[in-house]
């Protein structure tokens, strides 16, 4: 797409409906209303506190960390499981961590002035907390959507470094070489030789 727009959003999930791991991104909300499920990544709630511990040596930010942590150690647990016995787990582990988690923010947001950075930090995950803790009631559910990021990770750099596409149309076909290349290595394909197989042949297949 040639942005950000949230009408790029909708027409990509148009007719679907199913959990969405996801940010903040307004792009979503609409779908929200439409029968998709939104679930918080945990990721993006605890960034905000550990980035303002990080460059700012916050001592609230630095409070919250542990409790993240507790959930990441939890879910490293969980990940060997089924999904019924990962529910099972989250619920007699990860469940108190949240509540108390959760307390702990109220608590701090009575005591921070409203337009400092650690307020924000706190409201992102306290405007988000039913989604934030969605995945405690289902197994199948991830704590976080680092995979998917993990994956798009080559193409978000190469955004900063290549600088532009040149039109609408070269980023349309960049957008269709980077799937492809991404799907082979999914599909456990070395990508040059997916691409030389493909192409040597390609000229010889019937249109």
């Amino acid at each position: 797409a040639d942005s950000r727009a949230g009408e790029h959003a909708r027409a990509f999930l148009a007719g679907w409906q199913g959990k969405l791991v996801c940010d903040d991104y307004s792009g979503y909300k609409a779908g929200f209303q439409q029968g998709i499920t939104e679930i918080g990544c945990a990721a993006h709630a605890r960034r905000k506190f550990f980035d303002l511990h990080a460059n700012h040596s916050s001592q609230i930010a630095a409070q919250a960390l542990p409790f993240f942590a507790a959930l990441y150690d939890i879910e490293r647990d969980a990940a060997v499981l089924q999904a019924e016995e990962r529910h099972k787990l989250r619920q007699s582990r990860a469940k108190p961590v949240c509540d108390a988690l959760h307390e702990w923010m109220k608590a701090q947001r009575k005591l921070v002035s409203e337009d400092s950075a650690i307020a924000k930090a706190l409201d992102y995950s306290l405007k988000r907390w039913d989604a934030l803790t969605r995945y405690l009631d289902d197994g199948h559910v991830p704590i976080h959507n680092n995979w998917v990021e993990n994956q798009i990770r080559p193409w978000a750099i190469g955004r900063s470094n290549w600088l532009f596409a040149g039109s609408l149309r070269a980023g349309q076909r960049a957008a269709a070489i980077m799937s492809l290349l991404r799907s082979a290595q999914l599909n456990g394909h070395e990508p040059h030789a997916y691409l030389k197989d493909v192409l040597t042949r390609l000229p010889t297949h019937k249109a």
